[in-house]
């Protein structure tokens, strides 16, 4: 008798059924962003790119895309060795034009068309995000936010650009394309005027935002802080809070944007009461926001837990936010995202029923006891079953995969 199969009669036992576990874990669909490959970079034309805005990628490992074919050529390997439906997640800075010069306020969905391309040629889907840092506009630490308003009207153009680009993938694709929103606009120390950013935000947003554009579904990001924003986020979370639900559009909770005795899981349930939708960034944060590779870890499986006990599974767009150069880029990539797809898959498989009523009817040492039980549960038998049966790696085969291609492809580029 198989592993699985013995696995199956466990969870059978707790009225669970593991089939349909992998089934609905296999659908849920994780976006992939570009910019693990590449540190960040970005593909730009032009000078004076190189100021990070509050993004590090720490760390020189061999191997780094240089271009946006090696970009892919590094995805479609991700793509083989990880289990599940899965989408492709671009900033604007990943555009391709053909080495000419052309401003983020002048962008348009032709400077995509490579990608959109290669997603059909894959059979996946895009999303998209305005990239309001690295840039020279944004050295002053505001962008959407700032007193200026040559700074301000060039970036509220570049938001809007990238709505239209991000419409023009979705009508592409036949898809919607998630557009999500980070700005890196804060204060370092002793922020006096708190106000006047905010109420500018709003008034940039609320013009970016102005036309309904079908396929883009806007999302906004908040954040705890960033370098040089230690003081003062201008889009904090309870700003962002207010305004995508005044707005109708969709609250983006990055996992490693908080502080670190808060629980992104805790806040699920008092959010989705009031949003249809969340968008779900996995990250991890070490110490603070530093977007490690996420692991399969306490925080990402009460995410999904409180996900699956709420039914709301369907209600969350759950994307990747992380990025690492110290480490193989290929690696970095198929631990998180398989970290993430585990993560689900353990949530499908809780006993929900049964432990909610042992909590209704206040027998708690029973419910901590099958809460107890469930951490040994023979739930690696499972999940070698699911990337069996999406002919994926199962196990730590993949590492061999990830080292052959460092030797062959990434070790090659100078």
């Amino acid at each position: 008798m198989s592993a699985y199969s013995l696995a199956k009669d466990v969870y059978a036992g707790l009225g669970v059924d593991a089939d349909a576990a992998i089934e609905q874990a296999l659908a849920i669909p994780i976006s992939i962003h570009c910019w693990q490959a590449d540190d960040v970079s970005g593909f730009e034309m032009h000078e004076g790119t190189t100021d990070s805005g509050g993004i590090m990628a720490t760390g020189n490992y061999p191997g780094q895309a240089k271009n946006a074919n090696q970009v892919r050529q590094d995805l479609e390997r991700v793509l083989s060795l990880v289990p599940g439906v899965h989408r492709a997640n671009l900033h604007a800075i990943y555009a391709e034009t053909n080495g000419k010069s052309v401003g983020r306020d002048e962008l348009e969905v032709e400077h995509f068309a490579n990608w959109i391309g290669w997603a059909k040629d894959m059979g996946i889907k895009l999303d998209f995000n305005p990239t309001y840092f690295a840039h020279p506009m944004a050295s002053s630490g505001y962008t959407l936010s700032s007193g200026e308003p040559e700074v301000r009207s060039f970036w509220i153009r570049h938001g809007i650009v990238c709505r239209n680009i991000a419409a023009g993938m979705a009508k592409a694709l036949g898809s919607e394309c998630v557009h999500n929103h980070w700005i890196p606009d804060g204060g370092k120390d002793a922020t006096v005027d708190r106000w006047g950013p905010r109420k500018r935000l709003i008034e940039a947003y609320d013009e970016i935002l102005n036309e309904s554009l079908p396929g883009c579904t806007d999302a906004v990001e908040s954040k705890l802080f960033g370098l040089g924003s230690e003081d003062y986020v201008v889009g904090s979370f309870e700003f962002y809070m207010n305004y995508s639900l005044t707005r109708k559009v969709i609250l983006c909770l990055d996992m490693g944007h908080f502080h670190p005795t808060e629980s992104v899981a805790d806040k699920l349930s008092a959010i989705l009461q009031f949003h249809d939708r969340v968008l779900l960034h996995t990250s991890r944060p070490m110490r603070w926001d530093s977007d490690h590779v996420v692991v399969y870890n306490d925080e990402l499986r009460h995410t999904f837990a409180e996900l699956a006990r709420g039914g709301a599974l369907s209600r969350a767009i759950v994307a990747l936010d992380f990025f690492d150069a110290s480490i193989n880029r290929i690696g970095a990539y198929v631990v998180g995202i398989r970290a993430t797809r585990k993560a689900i898959l353990n949530a499908l498989l809780e006993p929900t029923s049964m432990i909610q009523r042992c909590e209704f009817h206040g027998k708690n040492a029973q419910k901590l006891a099958i809460m107890e039980e469930l951490k040994t549960m023979p739930f690696g038998a499972v999940w070698d079953e699911l990337c069996s049966r999406a002919a994926v790696p199962v196990g730590m085969d993949w590492i061999r995969d990830m080292e052959a291609y460092e030797k062959t492809v990434l070790c090659a580029r100078t």
